[in-house]
């Protein structure tokens, strides 16, 4: 591999760590423990492994009892590894033949493989081009729990893993079910190899690397190359070497193998985490929202409080003279709800009827009516933390859309333009009726003393004083019969703009406390799905 692809592999395996990292971040408290610590594991191992030696490749011998995992693994290292298995006849712990000293130390240390070995020049399976590390492993199948324990840990460190089959326990269930199987995803370095060709008769070597093929095939490795060697006669053996050298050339087994281990993790977080998406916050949703909260917290008791105190202050201003100071007794509604604005609008509360078990109730439909439509199409685990958000402030909700309500200005203490017109007319025409009325007794009171009576103008044969009378009474009954409908109308749209104003408060309130904690968390969901890809 040249510097330059080598340089964009190391880069994109950059970019799949760091976005599976986030992927696991976003899944805390929404995905089981289990996946989330394993997905932490794999990137702790790839953390470890790229802080280690770049320049060497680590290549494990894994194998069953039986298999000749160590004696060919003595054939590819040479013939002083050999010497060394003469001592150690059966492996219960793992030896390290390495190919290059120098830095390899802090590597066989994380490996935790205390035995080493430095090997000697080998045909055709090391170069100056880098370092090689063999590993010959404890039998997978062993009956020791301590082996098997070594070699699924080290499984999951070495760069390459050689899986050394023989023509007997080849086909053996649970050396592709607990190990093969489970690593099919890491097929660019994985290298399979037949041992013990040499106990097959020269028909049935052929057949048995296709039943082989066919269950490797099953197993997820359909085009894995099956080597066939034996350890005894050297067959093969050469060949096996060239694969080993190829991969220490090229210098992209770690990569490969961690970008492996990314896009496994990746997809266990997939599984954990569900497949589809969130229908999302629409306009109607939204709506439905803010009508149900509004109907929770009294806002037509308040629209109608609204207008019954506007038509109580357009009485006490333009009505009658005579009567309106009858209107004053009336306890105006708003007053009484605590809901006219009088002083700092942030402490108001409203003497609204506290939220009792209906409106209560009535709250939590809203809301959970609101969140399944959001998250209705979200896989399960993401569906249950977006309706969560929905309802993370039940508590403060009815509290909060209170202070919305006590906060809305209502217009409580606006006039009308036309009261003060209405009332000093009102008042002109009661001044006017009140001098008819004291001219007219005026007279009386001369003619009752009899005394001389002044002529008294008239207006086409109407006393003047009389027209002064009727003519104020009647004006000031007119106008207060006029206010009661003009009033009406605006009492109306005065609750037609309170209603506005009130349900635009409380789907601030909604929007604030409901709306925008599901929003984020489908964001999260969206962000840990992009993550996801980012990192498969």
């Amino acid at each position: 591999m040249s510097r330059h692809r080598e340089s964009r592999a190391e880069s994109t395996l950059d970019r799949q760590l760091i976005a599976l990292n986030q992927a696991r971040e976003l899944g805390e408290g929404r995905l089981d423990d289990a996946t989330l610590d394993a997905v932490y594991g794999v990137l702790e191992r790839a953390s470890s492994r790229r802080s280690l030696s770049a320049d060497h490749t680590v290549v494990g011998f894994f194998g069953a009892t039986g298999s000749g995992k160590s004696s060919l693994f003595n054939a590819v290292s040479g013939a002083d590894a050999a010497r060394v298995a003469v001592r150690r006849p059966t492996t219960s712990e793992p030896l390290a033949m390495v190919w290059g000293l120098d830095g390899s130390a802090p590597l066989l240390d994380w490996l935790e493989v205390t035995d080493r070995r430095e090997g000697t020049p080998v045909p055709d399976l090391v170069d100056n081009s880098g370092g090689l590390v063999l590993l010959d492993l404890p039998d997978f199948d062993s009956v020791q729990l301590g082996n098997r324990a070594i070699v699924e840990r080290l499984a999951g460190q070495v760069d390459v893993l050689v899986w050394v089959l023989d023509p007997q326990k080849y086909a053996d269930a649970a050396i592709h079910n607990d190990f093969i199987r489970a690593f099919s995803t890491h097929a660019d370095v994985t290298l399979v190899v037949l041992n013990q060709v040499d106990k097959l008769g020269s028909t049935e070597v052929k057949p048995v690397l296709e039943s082989l093929a066919a269950i490797l095939d099953r197993d997820g490795l359909p085009n894995v190359k099956i080597l066939g060697v034996s350890a005894t006669t050297g067959l093969g053996v050469p060949q096996l070497r060239g694969r080993i050298a190829s991969v220490v050339k090229a210098k992209a087994a770690k990569s490969t193998r961690l970008a492996a281990d990314v896009a496994v993790a990746a997809q266990h977080l997939a599984d954990a985490g569900g497949v589809g998406d969130a229908a999302g916050v629409h306009q109607q949703d939204r709506k439905m929202l803010a009508a149900g909260l509004a109907g929770a917290v009294h806002v037509e008791t308040v629209v109608d409080a609204v207008k019954t105190s506007y038509r109580l202050e357009a009485t006490k201003r333009t009505g009658w003279p005579v009567t309106r100071w009858v209107a004053r007794f009336r306890k105006d509604p708003l007053r009484r709800l605590s809901l006219r604005r009088e002083g700092c609008s942030e402490v108001n509360r409203t003497s609204l009827p506290p939220a009792g078990a209906a409106e209560q109730a009535r709250l939590d439909t809203s809301v959970r009516d609101f969140s399944d439509a959001v998250s209705a199409g979200a896989p399960g685990p993401w569906r249950a933390s977006i309706r969560a958000a929905a309802r993370s402030n039940r508590k403060q909700l009815p509290d909060a859309l209170d202070q919305a309500v006590a906060g809305t200005d209502l217009k409580a203490n606006t006039r009308a333009w036309w009261w003060p017109v209405f009332s000093l007319i009102q008042w002109l025409a009661l001044l006017v009726a009140v001098g008819g009325l004291g001219w007219l007794g005026a007279l009386a009171v001369l003619g009752y003393l009899q005394l001389p009576v002044p002529e008294t103008p008239q207006v086409q044969g109407w006393p003047l004083p009389t027209l002064m009378l009727l003519g104020g009474a009647v004006l000031g009954i007119f106008l207060a019969v006029s206010s009661k409908f003009i009033a009406l109308a605006g009492a109306n749209a005065r609750a037609n703009q309170a209603r506005r104003r009130l349900r635009e408060s409380v789907a601030a309130t909604g929007e604030l406390l409901v709306v925008a904690p599901a929003e984020a968390e489908i964001a999260l969901l969206r962000q840990f799905q992009e993550a996801l890809a980012e990192a498969r």
